[in-house]
């Protein structure tokens, strides 16, 4: 498979070497802050767009969009 270069976002060195300078739990803690956010952010996106939807519905499509459909159950 050969790589897109206008599909690949090159970090700027600076940011490099700061995220470097991070210990791992750090790195990891990063990574999971922006997952949280995500989440966060699609929560309401999907709140907003179904009013209507009780929670369970809405943490379920959420789940659903975040794990690319992983999450839905066969009918």
């Amino acid at each position: 498979m050969e790589l897109d270069p206008r599909t690949i976002e090159v970090m700027d060195e600076c940011m490099v070497e700061v995220l470097r300078r991070k210990t791992p739990a750090q790195r990891l803690a990063i990574g999971h802050g922006m997952w949280d956010m995500a989440r966060s952010m699609l929560t309401g996106h999907v709140k907003h767009q179904h009013p209507d939807w009780r929670p369970e519905q809405v943490q379920a499509e959420v789940a659903a969009r975040m794990s690319h459909g992983a999450t839905r159950t066969l009918t």
